[in-house]
């Protein structure tokens, strides 16, 4: 493979809208979607009112990454070969004791080797009884499970098994199920429609250009997301313009990703679109437009036709390792860009951790924790330490998501807005297995994976 990536060699790109096209006020908007769901467990479903109530510090326990155990209620965040480096039961953070004693050196039990995975990768098991939470739509409901389990075990001196996971369900149907826009029900719609500025941030003038320069290039550009068509038109506008449809050629809404991409054809047919509601289910794709559900096969077959080509390159952008980028890259063999909004704001990150909390004010209002921000509690992202024996000094560590970034994605950034200035022959340098692990990292790889012993080494276990 190729040392390194251009968009000038790509015929197609793709993009996602949630948390890729359109960027969120992670605050706000998790701090709306924690409270969507709460109300929802809380008036619906008869759980703790505790569950309402939050203060900025509980938000340090959120972290991208993190596995739930539906089982016993315990998080848990993976190493790279799939053993256990941090847990907790709830909120409560175990031990290092703790941890030795109920996982040891062993893999996590929904561990399993995916033998479909050419890279023969750990991954979770599809059996249901894991949960992982890789992007920002989940995250808030990562601190509402653990609070969950905590107000659960407390009722009832000490629970071990859990049944809460039913409900959470329930509550993503009530706040998402493709009415609920249109109905204007739910606790998330109807806030997003009174205050959208106050959740989404537009895009800047440098990318609407950039779009534009892509379509002028000859690049044929689409919209693939799983947010249904009504919201679509609301983000779309909002952030771009009356005319944002006209900077694709395709648009598809509710995906269903990672179905999109993993599933067959006849599983996920393509459906016109009226007034926002599903209409005829299509045999094929024949002509560019806007589109609903549907499947990469056939998708691919329309753009042979529009590209005449037999095999045209594609790239797609997204956030989601889960939803976007494994999927993209292994059923599909596009090339693909992870927005990782972990990489913005680095130097503000640093600059404020290193500043004593009595140098900063002391009235200063408490800020609530932006989710991309490091956890005090589950610490980097990217990398963690694992203690050794005897008096060996602690080893460095790439986490699970870490891996997954460097193996299924092309190239890692911050936001759209750092590569809209770069000419589009722009030569990045990608991940490989040739190169360093952190070589798709642009334009900066995150301070984490730099160490602050320069002696020291950061080890990628393989299995």
């Amino acid at each position: 493979m190729a040392q390194h990536f251009s968009l000038a060699a790509c015929d197609v790109v793709g993009f996602d809208l949630d948390h890729t096209l359109c960027r969120y006020n992670l605050p706000e908007s998790a701090r709306l979607i924690y409270t969507s769901f709460a109300q929802f467990l809380v008036k619906e479903k008869g759980y703790d009112k505790e569950l309402l109530t939050l203060t900025p510090e509980d938000w340090d326990f959120c972290c991208k990454g993190l596995a739930l155990d539906l089982e016993d209620g315990t998080f848990i965040k993976l190493a790279a070969d799939g053993t256990v480096l941090r847990a907790s039961h709830g909120t409560r953070m175990m031990t290092p004791e703790e941890l030795v004693e109920t996982y040891g050196k062993k893999d996590w039990r929904h561990c399993t080797t995916d033998r479909h995975c050419t890279s023969n990768i750990d991954v979770p098991c599809c059996s249901g009884k894991c949960y992982f939470y890789d992007n920002y739509f989940d995250l808030p409901g990562a601190l509402l499970c653990a609070r969950v389990v905590d107000s659960l075990t407390k009722q009832n001196r000490g629970q071990k098994t859990f049944d809460f996971w039913k409900d959470v369900v329930a509550g993503i149907q009530h706040n998402f199920k493709m009415s609920a826009f249109k109905e204007n029900c739910g606790f998330f719609f109807p806030e997003i429609k009174r205050n959208l500025g106050k959740y989404v941030h537009r895009c800047p003038e440098s990318v609407k250009r950039w779009l534009r320069q892509l379509k002028d290039a000859g690049k044929i550009t689409m919209l693939i997301t799983s947010s249904h068509s009504d919201y679509c038109k609301l983000l779309g506008t909002y952030i771009l313009g009356k005319d944002f449809a006209d900077l694709f050629d395709i648009v598809i809404t509710n995906a269903l990703k990672p179905g999109f991409f993993s599933h067959f054809p006849s599983q996920r047919p393509f459906h016109t679109l009226e007034n926002d509601e599903e209409q005829e289910e299509l045999p094929s794709l024949d002509k560019p437009g806007w589109y609903s559900q549907g499947n990469a096969a056939h998708l691919y077959e329309l753009l042979k036709k529009m590209t005449s080509k037999p095999e045209p390159k594609v790239v797609y952008f997204g956030d989601s390792m889960h939803s976007d980028i494994f999927p993209a890259h292994h059923y599909s063999n596009w090339e693909t860009v992870l927005i990782l909004e972990e990489l913005r704001g680095q130097e503000v990150e640093k600059a404020e951790k290193a500043e004593p909390l009595e140098k900063r004010g002391k009235y200063e209002e408490p800020k609530v924790k932006s989710l991309n921000s490091l956890s005090n509690k589950w610490g980097s992202y990217f990398i963690d330490s694992v203690s050794r024996r005897g008096n060996a000094e602690d080893s460095l560590v790439y986490t699970w998501s870490s891996r997954r970034i460097s193996t299924y994605s092309t190239i890692a950034i911050p936001s759209l807005e750092v590569i809209a200035e770069l000419p589009l022959d722009y030569k990045f340098t990608r991940f490989s297995t040739n190169s360093s692990k952190t070589a798709g990292y642009y334009p900066l790889v995150h301070y984490s994976l730099y160490s602050q012993d320069t002696d020291s080494k950061i080890i990628f276990t393989e299995k």
